[in-house]
């Protein structure tokens, strides 16, 4: 199977990997091709700007969450454009565990068999970056690294030197960047600033992608992608059961944290999805489930909390026993109050519960069991795997409240349980990537409704 295909990696976090991949896709573009994005990694935010400049979805590489048939079968499935661009996660070899190469960048370069161009960090570094480079060639036997890019240089001077000492490993330079500050992206504490909210400039982000990608080798790179060798792997897609319902989803600059595979499959399970936003609309669309994901609902708690039209819909919807999922960002939305820098702003009110920012972060994989039955599993101690990445907490939970998992790994809400359930709402601190067994349960709850 002949897939063109290149993987973006960076030896640590903050290497510029995400502004470098745009660049690189939007050099692509000039050149005649259509790009296909993909992101290692549970993120969120990073694969909407791969998505914002390749005016493609991007999708989501992760061996923990999708296990190995489900990356095949994404990159497989989504690889329909001329070339597909990876973007790595963390450091090359940083993953899951600290000991092994699980769900690292490493593991889906190697079970995908595509090349790598590692981005190396030449600040306050000069010819020793001869040496990190050759350690992350050599560290693995087959560490499909084909060459590098240099970013944040200072000086001609500076650039001559790594290269030079670059010389001795005989693998290309594909491009040499200086420091610059508008070279740079903003950021909050989970990442990149969300691209729907209004503070992020599409033209800004594109200025910085085209001055990145005059910088760089693009005609190598996609001489490496067009030659990357064909796939001896099959995807294994199968039919998932239908019922058919109306599904509403919560999507504005508060809740975006969405796995566009998960909505994807929720389709192909029969639904009808309906966006809708807790911000701006004052009442639900016409539906038989909700879904509230991700995203940052302290930042606008302020304005959610003067949508009382919106909260009161969404509590109804609850307490007459229609179906809700919600993830993080979805439950803190459904607490009572979020308390954010001494000002608190009342929310759902759908639990008696209360959330507080902290300072401190909670990123972890997730998992556990599901061991009560709920909208994902029809029944209990079934196997369900995660990630949490936070920085609030959950007060005042009493002692009657029912959890829908216990973990084995990660925090969750409280004591290892996490999966708040009230009513037919399920509510967890920990995101999934769906599975057909999950959106098969979800759409059958949503169509018990659709019914009526």
């Amino acid at each position: 199977m002949k897939i063109p295909r290149v993987l973006i990696a960076g030896t640590k976090s903050d290497v510029g990997k995400t502004s470098i991949s745009l660049g690189i896709i939007l050099g692509m573009l000039k050149k005649g091709y259509t790009i296909q994005p993909f992101k290692v990694g549970p993120d969120y935010i990073d694969p909407s700007y791969l998505s914002m400049i390749s005016n493609n979805t991007a999708r989501n590489l992760d061996m923990w969450l999708m296990g190995k048939n489900g990356v095949l079968n994404s990159f497989i499935t989504n690889s329909s454009s001329d070339i597909s661009v990876i973007e790595g996660v963390m450091g090359f070899y940083d993953g899951a565990y600290g000991n092994s190469n699980f769900a690292n960048t490493y593991h889906i370069s190697t079970l995908l068999q595509t090349p790598v161009i590692l981005i190396l960090d030449a600040s306050k570094i000069a010819r020793s970056i001869a040496a990190i480079a050759f350690g992350y060639v050599k560290y693995q036997k087959n560490s499909n690294i084909v060459g590098f890019i240099l970013n944040k240089l200072h000086s001609k001077k500076h650039e001559d030197i790594c290269k030079e000492a670059l010389q001795k490993l005989n693998l290309p330079i594909l491009g040499s960047i200086y420091s610059d500050k508008e070279l740079s992206m903003d950021s909050r504490y989970l990442g990149l600033l969300p691209i729907r909210e209004k503070s992020v400039s599409i033209n800004q982000i594109k200025e910085m992608a085209n001055q990145i990608s005059n910088l760089l080798d693009i005609d190598k790179i996609i001489d490496i992608a067009l030659n990357s060798m064909n796939l001896t792997i099959k995807s294994s897609i199968k039919k998932n059961k239908i019922n058919k319902a109306k599904l509403a989803v919560a999507l504005d600059q508060s809740f975006n944290f969405y796995y566009h595979d998960n909505l994807n499959l929720l389709e192909k399970s029969g639904a009808t999805i309906k966006y809708f936003s807790p911000i701006h609309d004052s009442t639900l669309p016409d539906c038989d489930g909700l879904y509230i994901g991700g995203g940052f609902p302290e930042i606008f708690s302020a304005t959610l909390a003067k949508n009382t039209s919106m909260k009161k819909e969404i509590k109804k919807f609850a307490e007459n026993g229609m179906p809700i999922y919600a993830e993080c960002g979805g439950l803190m939305y459904l607490s009572k109050s979020i308390s954010n820098k001494n000002k608190k702003h009342s929310m759902v009110g759908l639990f008696d519960t209360e959330v507080k920012m902290t300072n401190k972060m909670k990123l972890n994989y997730t998992k556990g069991v599901i061991k009560s039955t709920c909208m994902l599993s029809n029944t209990s101690m079934s196997k369900i795997n995660g990630h949490e990445f936070h920085y609030s907490e959950i007060n005042n939970i009493g002692q009657d409240y029912k959890f829908a998992y216990e973990l084995s790994l990660g925090a969750g809400i409280k004591n290892n349980e996490d999966g708040l359930l009230s009513y037919r709402t399920l509510a967890s601190y920990m995101h999934i990537y769906f599975n057909k067994y999950h959106t098969q349960n979800i759409m059958h709850e949503c169509f018990k409704y659709s019914k009526k």
